[in-house]
């Protein structure tokens, strides 16, 4: 197996993010237990910037 085509198909078994608990978004990285998105697990504080504009996803529980 050579490092061309046939070999970055196998890189997408993994899961490196999944769904954030705090903000919603599948943002989660498991290997550094933070979220890229809202800073979850890192500080208390929403991980913001005045340059951005975050779309709020809240999951509604029935």
């Amino acid at each position: 197996m050579g490092k061309g085509t046939p070999s970055m198909g196998k890189k997408a078994r993994s899961k490196s993010h999944i769904t954030c608990r705090r903000c919603g978004r599948h943002s989660y990285s498991i290997r550094r237990r933070r979220c890229a998105a809202c800073g979850y697990g890192e500080s208390k504080r929403i991980r913001e910037y005045s340059w951005q504009n975050k779309k709020v996803n809240r999951i509604r529980i029935v």
